[in-house]
């Protein structure tokens, strides 16, 4: 009899035992959820700023933190970008506005706000008044080339000219570009240096690369 009653109790200890594992178990599941809902979290947020910073529309890269877009011409995507308020308002006090929205094609070697801000102190100013307007539109004109010139366009100027290759420009003069490393620098006649940063930005009526320096002609 004793026997039996200790089997039972025995028997009953192992079915509470049984029965509080899966009570266990659930707790540190539900442990385990909680401590992996930030690190989804972490990768939602990751995932929503990565979005943010991609290019937008038709694949053109982002310009001054505007979208530029291949249907929109080169002064209509200029204007947007922060980084070119300085070009924007040269080609405004040059009267070049309704040339550059005209057909083209144009590729244009657009300097950044930075790149003025190179120049002599007063050189802008001076250059954005009336009276120097056949020499802010010498300099301009000399940033832009006939033509649709992409990047490959460049590269393939540079590959058959044996590490040089002279676009001859609206102004008249030449710009010459050339490799250094991995970077396609333009040279101007004077011997200055300007780095492409922003390579073929479509536009609906040829192509604008970002440049870090003012290109000055003779």
């Amino acid at each position: 009899m004793k026997l039996t009653l200790i089997t039972i109790i025995l028997g009953t200890m192992a079915m509470l035992v049984g029965c509080g594992a899966p009570a266990a178990n659930t707790a540190a599941n539900n442990s385990n959820t909680s401590k992996m809902a930030p690190a989804n979290n972490a990768m939602a947020n990751n995932a929503a700023a990565n979005a943010a910073t991609a290019p937008a529309g038709d694949g053109n890269p982002m310009v001054g933190g505007a979208p530029m877009l291949k249907t929109k011409d080169i002064i209509d995507n200029a204007v947007n970008s922060k980084d070119h308020t300085t070009l924007v308002a040269a080609v405004k006090a040059a009267g070049l506005v309704d040339t550059l929205k005209g057909a083209g094609p144009f590729t244009v070697f657009a300097p950044v706000n930075a790149a003025f801000d190179k120049l002599p102190k007063g050189t802008v100013d001076t250059l954005l008044k009336p009276e120097s307007k056949e020499a802010l539109t010498g300099i301009l004109t000399y940033h832009v080339v006939a033509g649709k010139m992409d990047a490959a366009a460049i590269a393939k100027g540079i590959e058959e000219g044996k590490g040089k290759f002279v676009m001859k420009t609206v102004a008249g003069g030449t710009l010459t570009a050339t490799l250094e490393g991995k970077d396609v620098i333009v040279i101007d006649e004077k011997g200055g240096k300007s780095k492409v940063t922003i390579a073929d930005v479509i536009q609906s009526n040829g192509v604008i690369h970002v440049v870090d320096s003012v290109l000055m002609p003779k």
